[in-house]
Order: C-alpha cells, then structure tokens, then sequence
C-alpha cells in the first residue's frame, strides 16, 4: 500500500463519530490485517484539561493540532480513521463566533484525506458536560458542515443507522478504497467487498438523505 488511507469523520455533536472511529478501527484491523488506528478528536483533552471551552483565538492551534496528529499518525499507520478534523474547529468558529478565518486551511487539510464520512442526526442527544450544548444546535451545525464541503467541491458519504448497522454504513463506503490493494488478511474484507458489489453505482458519493440531491440544488444557486 502506498501511502495511509485518510477517513475523516465529522459531523454535529452526538452524532456517534468516536464510537464510529474506535468501531472502525478494530474492525478494519481485524479483517485486513492492515494496521489502523483512530486519532482522538484532540478538543476534548484540551477542554479536560484546561476546565473550559477554548476562546475564540484558541481555535486555530486546535485545529492546527488536530492535522498534525493524524499527519504523525498516518506515518506508522496504513489506514487512518480521524475522529474530527480541522474542519470541525473550523465550524465551530464560525458557528460560534462568526469567524471564517479557520476555513479555509480547514478545507485545504481535508483535501488530503481519501473520504469523508458525515453522521447522521439520527441518534438521541446526550449530554456531555463541558462540551456539548444540546440537541438545538446540531442541525444548524450538519448545515454548515454539508455548505462547506460541497462550495469547496468536496463529496461524503452519510453514516447512519444504530449499533453495527451504523458501522456497516461506514465499511461500505471505505471498502472500495480497498480494492485492489495488496491485504495482510482478507476474511471478513471479501464478505465486506461482496456486499459492497451488490449495492447500487453511485453517481454522487454524499449518499444525500434528502428528498433533492442538495449537491445539484447548490450549483444551481451558484
């Protein structure tokens, strides 16, 4: 394999992306044989220890951290699932504090990884203390996210479902990555890739869960 596989995983809080991460990791692992690993989303030790959310000229040595946790990781690694990316500083910001300036290096990192997963709203809320703010928040954020990648050209995949149907969603998106490559061990990799042979072609990898494919809706208002 040339180079370590980059997933990103983002999306509104409480939408399942560490489970998915450490789910996909062990998973990805197991059948491959392939060493994998998932990189933390480095906010919340960051929240942890300093006891607080980070002020507004804070964000941007997070975001910063988060690229150059998943860069050293994709150095030992062969497949590198990013529990959040710099991205998702970059939301927050703007969401938070109406600030942009976090952007674009945010989208300029994300080019570099081979997908993007985006979870779904479709999980309860639970709270965090410290660092959620609750359910009200989570649509207007998968709306910023989804703008931000789709004016910067960049498709996803949408995770959803519970427990290991969620994970499954995530495995049929990331087994054609695989195709091809050279395995360690393949076992459950060729049931992964059997089942991924039998789905439908997509046209447009964002797997849109509206009734009108948003990506066409966008470029007609641009």
């Amino acid at each position: 394999m040339s180079g370590a596989l980059r997933i990103a995983i983002v999306g509104a809080e409480s939408t399942g992306k560490t489970a998915l991460a450490l789910a996909l990791a062990e998973q990805l692992a197991d059948s491959t044989g392939l060493r994998c690993v998932a990189v933390p989303e480095l906010l919340r030790a960051w929240c942890e220890r300093e006891g607080r959310t980070p002020r507004p000229e804070e964000q941007a040595a997070i975001a910063a951290a988060q690229t150059a946790a998943i860069d050293d990781a994709a150095q030992t690694h062969e497949l590198v699932l990013c529990d959040t990316t710099a991205l998702m500083t970059a939301i927050y910001s703007e969401f938070l504090f109406a600030d942009r300036s976090l952007m674009a290096p945010a989208l300029a990192a994300h080019r570099g990884y081979d997908l993007t997963l985006l979870t779904a709203l479709d999980l309860p809320w639970q709270a965090d203390e410290g660092m959620r703010d609750g359910a009200h928040v989570r649509e207007p954020v998968d709306a910023l996210i989804r703008a931000a990648l789709l004016d910067a050209g960049l498709s996803w995949s949408i995770v959803s479902g519970q427990g290991q149907r969620r994970v499954d969603a995530a495995l049929d998106a990331i087994t054609p990555l695989l195709a091809g490559r050279a395995l360690p061990r393949q076992g459950l990799f060729t049931r992964m890739a059997r089942r991924q042979a039998a789905l439908p072609e997509w046209r447009w990898t964002c797997d849109c869960d509206v009734p009108e494919c948003e990506h066409a809706m966008r470029q007609r208002s641009a």
